[in-house]
């Protein structure tokens, strides 16, 4: 944890927002989109778990864009995603491989 009264969930992703971030817009839901990113966001946190990965090493956060649509990002150290995107080529070339 970074400072006192912050989220796990934020520690070290401060700029994980991109540059329109903090703009908000009245009358966009954005809890829903939040929500629907958090769903997804909690099963692929689930499915790195289930393959080993840590996820104070690597986690999909849940956020939304300036519409408000949910949206997931990847944060995580560059060695481990170096690690999981050779798990995921691993897993596309056997597809093409038993095709």
């Amino acid at each position: 944890m970074t400072g006192s009264g912050e989220s796990w969930l934020s520690d070290g992703l401060d700029d994980v927002a991109g540059d329109d971030g903090g703009l908000w817009v009245p009358g966009v839901d954005y809890v829903a989109g939040w929500r629907a990113g958090r769903a997804a966001a909690d099963r692929l946190n689930r499915a790195l778990l289930g393959v080993g990965f840590e996820l104070s090493a690597v986690r999909a956060v849940a956020s939304t864009d300036g519409d408000g649509r949910g949206v997931v990002r990847l944060a995580g150290r560059p060695e481990v995603a170096e690690l999981l995107a050779g798990l995921l080529e691993t897993l596309a070339n056997g597809a093409d491989g038993a095709a």
